[in-house]
């Protein structure tokens, strides 16, 4: 039996079972239009969206399942449903700050996983984000401010992926840490992601949603 080639990737799309998506901001907006169109499961491990994208990607969720997130492995999504616990338990006394590092051919900092975490955090206290995150210090930065989220990203060798979120308080500090070893895990993840988004109404979805997470 051949194999067709064809321009026509609507056509592809339609006779698939899903789409798993690890490619780049523009890419995952036009899938995600194909995908609205065929009537897919369309999972996203694509990170670096505009909010531009994210309208699209919203508008196209109107008609198919859309599964997005920052990290397809199912230990990092644990490990942000325990962010944000902590986060909501502890309180803003609490300073959080979250560090990751990956392989020197990375070319966007922070990472996905760790924007992914901050938002975690972020939600534990029921602040913005984007309000509160430092993303670099530098010079006479003064004292931290009091519910800042920090980043740090370190980049070098061939490191899958290695995220920790600290929450550093008076006299004590508790570490949450996941270690990525084989890149296998966000492919499970996705398929995961795909087979469960099957059964489901068109909507935008995340991981929490496909590993019932939901605090």
């Amino acid at each position: 039996m051949g194999i067709e080639i064809s321009g026509d990737a609507l056509k592809a799309i339609s006779i698939a079972d899903g789409i798993l998506d690890f490619t780049s901001p523009h890419a995952s907006v036009e899938l995600a239009g194909l995908a609205a169109q065929a009537r897919v499961v369309h999972v996203i491990g694509t990170t670096g969206f505009s909010a531009e994208d994210l309208t699209r990607l919203e508008a196209a969720a109107r008609h198919a399942v859309i599964i997005k997130s920052g990290n397809m492995s199912l230990g990092v999504n644990l490990l942000a449903a325990l962010v944000e616990k902590v986060a909501r338990a502890l309180g803003p006394v609490y300073d959080v700050e979250i560090v990751e590092m990956h392989h020197r051919m990375k070319v966007d900092a922070p990472s996905g996983t760790a924007l992914l975490l901050g938002a975690a955090a972020a939600r534990g206290r029921d602040i913005p984000l984007e309000d509160h995150s430092i993303r670099g210090r530098d010079g006479q930065t003064g004292p931290r401010e009091t519910g800042s989220i920090g980043f740090a990203a370190l980049r070098g060798g061939s490191v899958v992926g290695d995220h920790s979120v600290i929450f550093a308080g008076p006299g004590e500090r508790i570490e949450l840490t996941h270690k990525a070893e084989d890149r296998r895990i966000f492919a499970r993840g996705a398929v995961q992601a795909a087979l469960w988004g099957r059964s489901r109404k068109p909507g935008l979805y995340s991981m929490t949603d496909v590993l019932e997470l939901t605090s």
